[in-house]
């Protein structure tokens, strides 16, 4: 599979990587800016400027996430939008919701089933518009 990087579309990756980083900073700082708070038991304290790790973080995870994708879509030779709804649903909630929830369950998250719908439900739109990026530039 690795065999395939020079045969991906790098500028659809780019698209899609751009895309799922803007969803997340809307996702998480406009949309659901209160939801997120409370999930993070952190809804009556002022928010702080976030250090870089939590801007850089994101976008270094979403960028591997978006090149799997893409590579995954090409071995599993993905040729019609029916199967990259199909590919990203199954991507989105057996691997990503699934382990933001697992992430989520432990003793310093105090509502890791909030946080998990929150985030889950980010990288359920997220996979899907990546992978609709990349099929439609394939």
């Amino acid at each position: 599979m690795i065999s395939q990087l020079s045969n991906l579309n790098w500028i659809s990756i780019l698209v899609a990587f751009l895309a799922y980083c803007i969803l997340g900073g809307l996702w998480f700082t406009l949309l659901f800016k209160k939801q997120y708070a409370i999930s993070l038991g952190k809804e009556n304290t002022l928010p702080e400027k976030p250090s870089p790790i939590f801007i850089i973080g994101p976008a270094v995870c979403s960028l591997i996430i978006t090149i799997a994708a893409a590579i995954l879509m090409y071995a599993l030779d993905i040729n019609s939008y029916a199967q990259t709804i199909e590919f990203a649903l199954l991507v989105g909630i057996g691997f990503l919701v699934a382990n933001t929830i697992n992430i989520a369950i432990n003793p310093n998250m105090p509502n890791p089933i909030h946080y998990g719908i929150i985030s889950g439900a980010y990288h359920i739109v997220g996979i899907l518009i990546v992978s609709i990026i990349i099929f439609a530039m394939k």
